[in-house]
Order: structure tokens, then C-alpha cells, then sequence
């Protein structure tokens, strides 16, 4: 499949990939066949022991692709109180700029915090998010936010996402949509023209991962073209085989604006 870089069609979106390992420098060429620009985690990944993302930006640039920025936030049971997540956000945004500058992003990157869990924000909750997000800010970087954009019906039918927009004032947040039920995901799927962000749900999405791996089965489970064993791999090059990924469409082939040239 052909590069997804429609740089002169401004209603176009690119096709990205995100996975919590490194895929390897050998498996940069056959990805970016298929993907712009690839997540890069900037500490441990959810579920993961260590990061081995970490000091590949440059083959991860130089092959050719853009970036998302990633920071894995903190879950609820760890922010205690208001105060105590207060706390929590300046120290994390501070851990998440320092590695940022350690891996060489400039100035100005878009670095997104990763809100695993969903429905309504609890105070708490939106006391860790919004400290970080002004921390980030204040360093220099722009702040993003990776989060559900699927109604939670457990609440009220709350979109995470809006949640958080709704309170967080004039603050300038980049959103990163999660939504992978089918409709209005389309499953794993590569297409040449990716469907719009905003199309996720959430109408002020930047970035939309429409599928994951392995597939969710409480959200997934009428989606197409997953493998039988329920993770989404691209397409047949030989130097991708085995590397499940998630999916995502953007309006930006550096949806971080984290390139440096």
C-alpha cells in the first residue's frame, strides 16, 4: 500500500499507528508503507514493565514518519485526594517534559496525557488532568489529551472526552479520540482516504484510534477484519508480520507537530 501523504488535499487525514513496544529500526521501512506517523511513548506504557520506545526518535524520524506523543497518566486509585493529585499532575508533567527534551522534541511538540479509564472525570480526576495539562503548557509544549469518546452508559451516557472540554476553560487541549465500536469504527481497516477525526464522536477530535489490539470484546465485537486471534496487523510485508497494532486517522501527518525537519 501507498504512503498515506495527501499534503495538498486539505480535507484529507493520515493513518497512524500506536503500540505500547518498540516495533524494531528493521520494521520502520514496511510501516511506513502503510502509516505517517507512529505513537511515541515518553515513559512506561499501560500494562508494560518497562519502555522501549525510549532513544529511537531519530530512525522513527528518519524513516519518514510523525509522531504522537504519548505520557501514561496516573488511574484513579493512585490520586487519593484533590491536593495529592494536584501534586501528582505538576510531577508527572515535569517527568513528561524532561523526557520529551531527552528524546529531542522540540519546543512547541504535542504531548498527550493517556486517560485510560472513562465515563465522568471525578474531581480528582480533572484535578490531575488539568494540573498537568497547565504544567506542560507552561514548559513550553502543548498539552493533548487521549481519552474516550464512546457514551458510557454505566453514566449517564457521559463522553469522557466532552467532560473534560467542558471543564477545562481556556485552556488550548489537542484531543486524541478513543472510540473502536463499530459503527462508527471501521474495524481494522487501511483505508487511502482515512475517515475524519471528528467522525469519532467527539466533533472537536484531532486524532481518532478507531481500533485496537487486541480487540475489545465489550466494544469490538461486531467489528471486521481483526485476525482470528483478535489483534489488528497491517498489511502483508514481510517485515510487519506478527506486529499487532492499533489504528488511528488524523488531520496531520504529525499530529504532535514533533518533527524536526
Amino acid at each position: 500500500m501507498a504512503s498515506v501523504t495527501h499534503a495538498q488535499n486539505p480535507r484529507a487525514y493520515f493513518l497512524g499507528f500506536d503500540r505500547n513496544e518498540y516495533p524494531g529500526d528493521a520494521s520502520l521501512k514496511a510501516l511506513r508503507q502503510t502509516f505517517s506517523y507512529a505513537g511515541y511513548w515518553l515513559n512506561t506504557p499501560p500494562g508494560a514493565s518497562s519502555n522501549s520506545w525510549t532513544g529511537h526518535r531519530a530512525p522513527v524520524e528518519n524513516a519518514g514518519f510523525g509522531f504522537l506523543v504519548l505520557f501514561n497518566g496516573r488511574l484513579f486509585a493512585e490520586l487519593k485526594t484533590t491536593a495529592n493529585a494536584r501534586r501528582l499532575g505538576q510531577s508527572d508533567s515535569q517527568k513528561a517534559v524532561v523526557a520529551a527534551r531527552r528524546e529531542g522534541f522540540p519546543q512547541r511538540t504535542v504531548i498527550f496525557l493517556d486517560q485510560e479509564q472513562g465515563g465522568r472525570m471525578l474531581p480528582e480526576q480533572k484535578a490531575y488532568i488539568y494540573a498537568w495539562v497547565d504544567s506542560v503548557t507552561a514548559a513550553g509544549f502543548r498539552a493533548g489529551i487521549y481519552c474516550s469518546a464512546i457514551p458510557a452508559k454505566d453514566d449517564g451516557n457521559v463522553v469522557t472526552a466532552e467532560d473534560i472540554r467542558q471543564s477545562a476553560g481556556n485552556r488550548d487541549i489537542t484531543y486524541w479520540a478513543i472510540n473502536d465500536a463499530c459503527p462508527p469504527a471501521p474495524g481494522c481497516a487501511f483505508p487511502q482516504q482515512p475517515p475524519n477525526p471528528r467522525d469519532s464522536g467527539f466533533p472537536y477530535a484531532e486524532v481518532w484510534q478507531f481500533a485496537q489490539s487486541p480487540r475489545r470484546k465489550d466494544v469490538a465485537a461486531h467489528c471486521a477484519n481483526y485476525s482470528h486471534d483478535g489483534n489488528c496487523y497491517p498489511p502483508g510485508a514481510n517485515g510487519v508480520r506478527g506486529l499487532q497494532v492499533d489504528l488511528n486517522s488524523a488531520s496531520s501527518a504529525d499530529p504532535s507537530h514533533a518533527r524536526t525537519r
